[in-house]
């Protein structure tokens, strides 16, 4: 059990730390809680994946712990004043498989949330949103699932409130990477030293380091001799690319008012991609097909894909295939439409990933005092306002069998070939070629 006087080191201030440091603070608020992360949280530019221009926030899943879990997120979403100012409900047209779109309903009727969400033959759909979505590619789609109660989420203006909220409440913020784990000689975690030699100590150290959590462990396994701390084949760091194009008046007129768009999760296995509504500043984002791993050797013999070695992750370093692979993914929601528009803005994203894109949230089996919760798989950011609750459960010993079991560190992992969205390519082959001679 955690007491209400431990201190706490969280390190990484994306949605799983900030979120765990806001239930936190709220239930101890005596606690010594101090969030750490290599960029500022109101930084121009971060590394975490939940610091973006929007996300998007559906309850619409086939896994009945997940739809729970997001609608009681969106109901946060729908009614707190802290979070409903960044929460635009624009509603959802998800082009899909019949077993995916059952499988959703069932799970709304289950929870008596079944009049948000409604199923519709392709040729009526296209019929919908005053046909913005006509020229789409539908093959492989047998239906098409509406559920207007979804939007998006102001991703990286919403993570800032959140996080000067708990700064207010007595949360205190070190902008400085985190270069390894600290143990006693008893291997208990009691901290970790910052790469400008910082020492920041706690009775519980919490890891919401997303992609950098393989390589973050490698390390610590490689400066305490604590072999197992390493992830191995339960974390692996992917990548994916989004981007932007800025509407004219014309186009924005059609699109202002336009739901998510989710194309995947068809008869045909193949990751599902989207486009998202545009922004206060009228630009429409997508993110693309591919998803892709960075294996490097972190310490000698050992190797994992982890973000590149930049301090910003050249996160904005995009090649020309990754770009065409977004341009690829505008042509399957707006046909000849796309073909107008110019993408101007390009990001990577990193996140970890889990073979069942089952979050880890637990304790980690090696070190007493060291705590995993992390692998959004690019799906976490919708369950920003409560995750950190279930974090807190998981100190306290208190989280549900079920969730412990499928959040587990050691836990049975389905094979990754039957996850559509496993990183299954690496990022050095999407790369432009580099030019070896100037002759």
């Amino acid at each position: 059990m955690a007491p209400a006087q431990s201190s706490y080191i969280i390190v990484g201030a994306g949605i799983f730390g900030v979120s765990t440091a806001y239930h936190l603070i709220q239930k101890y608020p005596n606690a010594s809680i101090t969030l750490v992360d290599r960029d500022a949280f109101d930084a121009d530019n971060r590394v975490a994946a939940s610091w973006d221009w929007n996300k998007v926030m559906r309850a619409d899943y086939d896994d009945p712990v997940y739809c729970e879990l997001a609608l009681e997120a969106q109901d946060v979403f729908t009614s707190d004043p802290l979070w409903r100012p960044y929460f635009h409900q624009t509603g959802l047209y998800w082009m899909c498989g019949r077993d995916y779109a059952r499988d959703c309903i069932k799970n709304f009727e289950r929870l008596g949330r079944n009049n948000d969400i409604t199923l519709w033959p392709v040729e009526e759909a296209r019929k919908m949103f005053g046909g913005l979505f006509n020229e789409s590619d539908y093959s492989n789609v047998e239906q098409v699932l509406v559920n207007k109660t979804s939007g998006w989420v102001a991703a990286g203006d919403c993570l800032q409130a959140v996080t000067r909220r708990i700064l207010e409440l007595g949360v205190k913020y070190v902008a400085e990477e985190v270069a390894t784990l600290q143990f006693d000689r008893s291997n208990r975690c009691t901290g970790v030293r910052t790469s400008n030699g910082n020492k920041l100590h706690g009775s519980h150290v919490v890891l919401c380091t997303g992609a950098f959590t393989p390589k973050l462990l490698e390390l610590s396994a490689a400066s305490s001799g604590l072999d197992d701390l390493r992830a191995g084949s339960r974390i692996l760091a992917g990548g994916i690319t989004t981007g932007m194009t800025r509407l004219d008046d014309e186009a924005y007129t059609r699109f202002a008012d336009m739901p998510v768009g989710i194309q995947g999760y068809t008869a045909k296995k193949a990751p599902f991609v989207g486009s998202l509504p545009p922004t206060k500043d009228r630009e429409l984002k997508w993110w693309g097909q591919k998803i892709f791993k960075n294996t490097k050797e972190v310490v000698p013999g050992r190797w994992v894909s982890s973000p590149p070695a930049e301090a910003d992750y050249a996160q904005w370093e995009i090649s020309t295939k990754l770009k065409e692979d977004i341009f690829n993914v505008s042509s399957v929601f707006y046909g000849s439409e796309a073909a107008k528009w110019k993408l101007e803005k390009h990001r990577i994203c990193w996140d970890a990933f889990t073979t069942s894109s089952d979050f880890i949230i637990a304790p980690h089996s090696t070190s007493e005092g060291l705590y995993i919760a992390t692998c959004g798989s690019f799906h976490g950011y919708k369950f920003f306002p409560v995750i950190g609750k279930y974090v807190v459960q998981m100190l306290e010993e208190s989280l549900s069998p079920q969730l412990a079991g499928k959040w587990a560190w050691d836990r049975e992992r389905p094979d990754p070939s039957a996850n559509p969205d496993w990183p299954s390519v690496e990022m050095k082959d999407l790369l432009d070629p580099v030019r070896a001679s100037r002759l």
